[in-house]
């Protein structure tokens, strides 16, 4: 974005650029399509951050919505090339978790994001760790963190309360229309069900991909296997762990944005009724879980530009960092103790394999410049041919 934006098409200056990554941090959804969208609102408005999104969105939910037509149709080729996704998504998120870590040096920040990760794996299971952990740490930040003060130039900035109340309203009526399709059980509800859950992720889960994969293991992986799901909720909707790793595997060698495993996900979950459904499935989940943090940042954006010069925004911007990096850790330990337990009891060399891809991918990331995908088909053709 820096080549591109500022240094070739200077469409903004390196410091306009930062601010919006800034901005970003701060709100739920996708850091690198939020910024790219307000790239977008910056140079045309709504409509051309519309299409900044549309266009930036697309390639890898038609990819990833490809992959769950091919997962579901248990193909023993496609999955036996896959075996080897899971332990690779382990150790992505081994490397995001151990990258950011080294960000934040100072007694205080490790203090809270150690604070925060053991109280997020204690209570992973609700939704509401996240939203509660992120305004602990905007506390911790305002009270116990000292940023550096910066100089901002006051901007006058309109806005417009439309994107809110269009949040709003959308949330309100998905949730509404989600509870009565479960609690009259329509027969054809998973689509209802499927957009709340993915909206409710678009508006909730800061920290992007490496915090929204957790949540959505435990969403549709954990939790309909629970009594009390099974008891009250059998048609809750249902994806196998391997095959949802798989899944969060393959979204980091694409390109485009890793929330794009909302059409993954989507698309197995409709993955009974044909083909169609399934498209129709990947389609809604995309939608859902993109929508809300597009609405709140071409809101909130114009606020941003006038208050970040602010000590006290800038004091809580530094304990909300902290405080992801604490999710991130505890969603890194929660999905490796969800997955691990089995490998122990496979034949000796399927458990060696899965630890290797795992540190090994962990390993290559850390210490060699070779990239993701290079990575994600090296696994590919390993499962291939071993």
């Amino acid at each position: 974005m820096m080549k591109t934006f500022v240094e070739k098409r200077k469409d903004l200056s390196e410091t306009e650029l930062l601010n919006i990554n800034a901005f970003c941090q701060l709100t739920p959804g996708a850091t690198s399509t939020q910024t790219l969208t307000l790239i977008g609102y910056k140079r045309g408005g709504v409509q051309l951050a519309l299409i900044t999104l549309l266009i930036w969105m697309l390639p890898a939910v038609s990819i990833m919505t490809v992959l769950s037509i091919l997962v579901a149709d248990q193909n023993s080729t496609v999955l036996q090339g896959f075996r080897f996704i899971q332990p690779m998504a382990l150790g992505f998120l081994g490397f995001a978790a151990w990258k950011t870590l080294k960000t934040q040096s100072s007694f205080i920040s490790r203090s809270l994001l150690s604070f925060v990760a053991i109280l997020t794996f204690l209570f992973f299971k609700s939704p509401w760790i996240f939203p509660i952990m992120m305004t602990i740490g905007a506390i911790a930040g305002i009270l116990f963190f000292h940023p550096n003060p910066q100089s901002v130039q006051w901007k006058k900035r309109t806005f417009g309360w439309t994107p809110l109340i269009i949040f709003a309203v959308v949330f309100l009526v998905a949730a509404f229309t989600s509870e009565t399709a479960r609690k009259q059980n329509w027969k054809d509800r998973t689509p209802y069900n499927l957009f709340e859950n993915m909206y409710r992720f678009g508006s909730f889960v800061f920290g992007g991909a490496d915090v929204l994969i957790p949540v959505m293991y435990e969403q549709y992986v954990v939790r309909p296997n629970t009594a009390r799901i099974k008891l009250n909720n059998q048609d809750a909707i249902k994806i196998d762990g391997e095959t949802f790793l798989t899944g969060a595997g393959m979204v980091r060698a694409i390109p485009g944005p890793a929330f794009s495993i909302s059409s993954y996900v989507g698309g197995l979950s409709m993955k009974t009724k044909g083909l169609p459904y399934q498209i129709m499935g990947a389609i809604i989940a995309a939608v859902g879980i993109f929508m809300p943090s597009f609405l709140i940042g071409i809101f909130f954006f114009p606020f941003w530009e006038n208050l970040q010069k602010y000590p006290l925004l800038q004091k809580t911007m530094l304990g909300i960092n902290a405080t992801v990096v604490g999710l991130m850790l505890a969603s890194l330990v929660y999905l490796i103790k969800d997955t691990l337990p089995p490998y122990f009891d496979k034949p000796m060399g399927d458990s060696f394999a899965f630890f290797s891809v795992l540190i090994g991918t962990f390993c290559m990331l850390t210490f060699t410049r070779v990239q993701a995908p290079l990575i994600a088909v090296s696994c590919l053709l390993f499962g291939l041919l071993f």
